[in-house]
């Protein structure tokens, strides 16, 4: 891997390449994923893309499950964020690469506007990116351009809301029953209260 780190550096810069857990990523800006995506597959030997998803940095550096716990019980007690704590930007896609005949494995990273999501599409370049992109569409909110068919591919076809982005309740937004006098499924608000659990303590 040092080889394949050395090669990278050269070509990427030092500063887009991390190395952490035994493993390398490359931060690219979501206007050069084409060209970089080529490289990698013809100069590199990347010929395989074994996941594409998307990445919500809504809550990034802060934890739900800061807490204390005091004689009368467990207290939540989650601190705000600090402006330092968030990321710079909200969304990220990321690919993750094998080169089968070197055995090499990269993580490809790029950020994309919060307001507008949108970057290009790599099916052209893996075919395997085809669902990948569609789930990252349909569950994160994330826009791949000249994509052939992106839809919704695990929610339903009138579903709103992008259930994986970390803004979206835990409850959903509507729920679904069948109406006896209509005849059909109808969906309405969702009529439960959320709930959020805590982890239990236990004392002796």
């Amino acid at each position: 891997m040092e080889d394949l780190k050395e090669q990278l550096i050269e070509e990427f810069g030092e500063d887009n390449l991390v190395e952490a857990f035994g493993e390398l990523t490359l931060t690219v800006d979501s206007d050069d994923i084409i060209k970089t995506c080529l490289k990698l597959r013809d100069f590199y030997s990347f010929d395989t893309l074994i996941d594409l998803c998307g990445v919500d940095y809504l809550t990034y550096g802060q934890s739900d499950w800061d807490a204390n716990a005091s004689s009368s019980g467990f207290s939540r007690a989650r601190e705000a964020q600090n402006d330092e704590d968030r990321h710079e930007q909200r969304f990220a896609v990321a690919y993750h690469l094998l080169s089968v005949s070197k055995n090499y494995r990269l993580r490809v990273k790029s950020y994309v506007d919060e307001a507008e999501p949108i970057i290009k599409s790599v099916t052209d370049i893996w075919a395997s990116a085809d669902w990948y992109e569609r789930e990252a569409f349909d569950l994160m909110g994330i826009l791949f351009e000249n994509h052939t068919d992106l839809r919704r591919i695990l929610t339903d076809y009138g579903f709103v809301g992008h259930p994986l982005r970390k803004d979206f309740p835990m409850i959903g937004e509507v729920e679904m029953r069948y109406d006896e006098d209509l005849g059909r499924v109808v969906y309405e608000p969702v009529s439960i209260e959320p709930n959020v659990n805590v982890p239990r303590v236990i004392r002796k």
